[in-house]
């Protein structure tokens, strides 16, 4: 199966140029301090540049001439000179570490946003962790390059530039013999750059595939523990991270190589240049302050090259990371149809029929050819109880997966509230409904910000109000921080029960028209269950609710059921008429259905 992630943006098709260009409108908002760290560098590289004149001063017209005065006055300035350069790196280096912190974070938030509007479909396809690892170290990757390499690229390429026309007013013959070893430097920068790019995206896909795996086996670690798993999943693991060294050994290889050769192509062409001056000051043909200077610049030329090979590695391992970002913000919503504004519905809103299927028709899109859903039909009037059963696989989920927009039928409309789904907007449908799932989601925050989280204007007493609804206030009560407790990753604190009631807590503060209950009580004993039904029953008198059953007590009393089978509705009617009709309502009350 492909990548939809993967397909979007490959390592191929997302040139340099992009890239930098992508880059660069992260930097746009901040050109003022662009423009200042840009300065600064520009200050630096001068003074640095400036200096070799300096000493040169200090060399011919101090030390040789044996003039004590100028040889003050110079190194005076050579010491001026270098205050400013030192000023100067101060705010290259503040700004630039700036400036790669905020794009980092710029683009964390761009694509934590984007992720939030994935659908269920991309989640289904992409393995968390590996969607985690482009948000946190592909972006960090971002953040050291932007921050530290890029600024020593660019003061690098102004140094060397800088440096060959000082040389070049120095001694033309010389600059020139510098010049042949340009092209040579270039040479291993066009052949070894690609590979360190390839190896270093590479490394970050395995580093990917690592952090998912730690990723699933730490949120699935009671089920790790509990199967005396941990030795083959550390094996696993191990394994994982053989893997990134293997790859970041390749990548290493190639970048070592580059700054090598052109180390030794730099020192070469020095070392010979210096031998061609050298016997241009015996001769008297050079003065000795300006061969001094010439070398100066020569070697500052050198370790500028030097620094860029270095800087290169890295770019090309951040244009990795930024192809594998632009990878998964250039993967589309799966969302095809035109919407409304919010707006232009809510005077239709809780009027009407709440929920019509319209000969509805559904596959998911990594199995199109096998339907979950077959021309449904069904319309669920207001303040109506409606329970959904039906044998595993019969589409009863699926039903709820349509109702909150997460994917659309391929045939036929689903109406809320009389309106068209495919003409409002995805937030809007979901603010009608109140979902309580059968497996309760907890999240690793306070009681408070769970029960709320449908509602965060709430106060602290509609919070409580609706836990003692659902049954929850007295073991919230006994918690040691009460409703200020951290309930733990997915709500390890608490007990299954406990978590169901915390979700029906939720539910009650959200105060939506529409319920979706997933058998909402199953996880409850005997005494809890009776009390939170009564509250349910209580809650639902003025709201429709649309119920995934699985007992017989959830679906006895309900206005409608449902019977769903092999994704088409069967029968539908109260528990005593499918009694007498339905042939699968009686095996399903026979064998699922009995409390």
């Amino acid at each position: 199966m492909s990548d939809p992630l993967s397909a979007a943006v490959s390592p191929s098709n997302a040139s340099s140029a992009t890239i930098i260009k992508w880059l660069g409108t992260f930097l746009r908002p901040y050109l003022t301090k662009v423009g200042i760290a840009m300065v600064a560098l520009f200050v630096s590289a001068a003074s640095w540049l400036i200096l070799g004149q300096g000493i040169k001063i200090v060399i011919d017209q101090g030390f040789v001439a044996n003039d004590i005065s100028m040889l003050n006055t110079a190194l005076a300035a050579v010491l001026g000179i270098a205050a400013v350069g030192c000023v100067a790196t101060y705010f290259r280096f503040y700004y630039m570490i700036w400036l790669g912190e905020r794009v980092s974070a710029d683009i964390r938030k761009t694509l934590y946003d984007h992720m939030l509007k994935l659908g269920l479909d991309f989640y289904a396809e992409n393995r968390t962790g590996e969607v985690i690892s482009r948000f946190t170290s592909d972006t960090s990757v971002l953040q050291s390059v932007i921050g530290t390499g890029l600024s020593m690229a660019i003061r690098s390429t102004v140094t060397f530039i800088g440096a060959l026309v000082l040389m070049l007013f120095t001694s033309i013959q010389l600059t020139l013999l510098v010049l042949l070893a340009v092209p040579v430097v270039l040479l291993p920068i066009k052949l070894l750059g690609k590979k360190v790019r390839h190896y270093a995206q590479d490394s970050q896909d395995k580093v990917a595939q690592m952090s998912a795996h730690i990723d699933q086996s730490v949120h699935e670690i009671h089920t790790v523990q509990s199967y005396n798993r941990e030795a083959a999943d550390r094996d696993h693991l191990f394994a994982k991270v053989e893997e990134v060294m293997v790859a970041a050994e390749s990548r290493i290889h190639f970048r070592a190589l580059l700054v090598i050769c052109i180390m030794a192509i730099s020192i070469g062409a020095i070392v010979f240049v210096a031998w061609i001056g050298a016997n241009d000051v015996i001769r008297g043909d050079l003065s000795v302050g300006s061969f001094t200077a010439f070398i100066f610049y020569a070697v500052m030329a050198g370790g500028a090259v030097a620094t860029i090979s270095e800087v290169i590695g890295e770019i090309q391992k951040a244009i990795g990371a930024s192809a594998r970002i632009r990878e998964l913000l250039n993967t589309l919503p799966n969302q095809t149809k035109t919407r409304l504004s919010t707006s232009t519905v809510l005077s239709t809103a809780q009027s009407g029929t709440p929920i019509t299927f319209d000969q509805v028709s559904f596959a998911y899109p990594s199995a199109l050819n096998h339907p979950v859903l077959q021309e449904i039909e069904l319309t669920i009037h207001s303040g109506q109880k409606v329970a959904v059963v039906g044998p595993s696989g019969a589409g009863k989920s699926t039903l709820f997966q349509l109702l909150l927009d997460f994917y659309q039928p391929q045939q036929g409309t689903i109406q809320l509230w009389e309106q068209p789904m495919q003409n409002v907007s995805s937030e809007w449908i979901r603010e009608q409904f109140a979902l309580v799932p059968q497996d309760a989601v907890i999240f690793a925050s306070s009681v408070v910000d769970n029960i709320a989280f449908g509602r965060t204007d709430a106060s602290l007493s509609d919070v409580i109000e609706a836990a003692q609804l659902a049954q929850a206030h007295e073991f919230i009560s006994q918690l040691p921080q009460g409703y200020d407790t951290q309930l733990g990753e997915r709500g390890v604190k608490l007990s299954g029960g406990q978590k169901q009631r915390i979700a029906i807590a939720r539910a009650i503060l959200a105060n939506r028209p529409i319920l979706l209950l997933d058998e909402a009580t199953s996880a409850l004993d005997a005494a809890s269950e009776l009390a939170v039904k009564q509250a349910l029953e209580a809650l639902m008198e003025n709201k429709t609710t649309l119920i995934i059953a699985h007992r017989l007590s959830t679906v006895v009393n309900a206005d409608m059921i449902v019977v769903l089978d092999e994704g088409k509705i069967i029968s539908q009617g109260t528990h005593t008429e499918l009694l007498d009709s339905c042939e699968v309502y009686q095996e399903l009350a026979t064998i699922q259905l009995l409390d």
